[in-house]
């Protein structure tokens, strides 16, 4: 309770929080040095964050639709905008751009995060929840229902784990995002 002569109250204190783990990125600043190429540059964001997130999972459960305005919070803004501003970007496509690469990468941490914590609270991992449902596909998945999910089931598309896939998923639409970026940079 004495953290609150320090914060006016609970939300104050998570916001700090919250702050402190962003700060914790150690994202490069105006005029330090950084990766050459732009793509790893955001490579370097999501690998941070993303880590933010598995170091952290209660950041799952913190919104972040309006974030606390701190150090860490401005320094991703800035870092991802100054990515785009330097290729060139008009100011409302930069930002544009920045923000749907943070949201996707925040929001693919959070989905890594809230697996972690419930690995941690359940005592189970997904490939184990996941085994406890075969059953599942055995008794009561229809084929002629879903064609297109049996037809990838069949042709391997989920011979990986959980985590693979969602590994998988997570670069595949990155590096779509960013495919896209730099089409509307060359003018494609």
């Amino acid at each position: 309770m004495t953290l609150y002569t320090y914060v006016p109250g609970k939300a104050e204190l998570v916001d700090l929080m919250v702050d402190d783990v962003l700060v914790g990125r150690r994202l490069p600043g105006p005029g330090e040095p950084r990766p050459d190429d732009w793509r790893e540059q955001v490579a370097l964001y999501a690998a941070r964050t993303r880590a933010a997130y598995r170091d952290h999972p209660w950041l799952c459960e913190v919104s972040r639709v309006r974030p606390p305005l701190g150090p860490g919070q401005l320094a991703g803004q800035e870092y991802l905008l100054s990515i785009m501003d330097g290729l060139g970007l008009a100011p409302r496509d930069a930002v544009a751009a920045a923000n749907g690469i943070g949201t996707y990468v925040d929001a693919n941490a959070a989905l890594g995060a809230e697996n972690t914590r419930l690995e941690r609270s359940t005592g189970q991992s997904t490939e184990a929840w996941w085994h406890q449902r075969s059953s599942f596909w055995e008794n009561y998945f229809v084929v002629d229902a879903h064609p297109a999910m049996n037809r990838i089931w069949l042709g391997g598309g989920f011979d990986q784990s959980a985590k693979a896939q969602g590994d998988a998923a997570y670069e595949f639409g990155l590096n779509r995002m960013l495919d896209g970026i730099q089409a509307l940079v060359s003018g494609d």
